[in-house]
């Protein structure tokens, strides 16, 4: 069990995280006035699904896509096109 100070625990997030995602560390508790108060543990070995293409097939692209290009530039920047 290593514990570490809310503190040293901010200022180094990515190399607690990376001591428990390379397994140096099973559980690393995140203390606040000394108390434990949260525990950094690494989440189950999950592959996640293949997002790619995870649409294809169920709709088509119309030909004329692009030509609302200039209204929606306009909609989101509030300049024309």
């Amino acid at each position: 069990m290593h514990t570490v100070n809310m503190l040293d625990a901010k200022s180094n997030l990515s190399r607690l995280v990376d001591a428990i995602e390379k397994g140096d560390e099973r559980e690393i508790y995140i203390a606040r006035n000394g108390r434990p108060a949260a525990k950094l543990v690494p989440l189950e070995n999950s592959t996640p699904g293949n997002r790619i293409g995870v649409a294809r097939g169920l709709f088509t692209v119309p030909e004329n896509i692009d030509l609302s290009n200039a209204e929606v530039q306009q909609l989101f920047l509030g300049t024309g096109a």
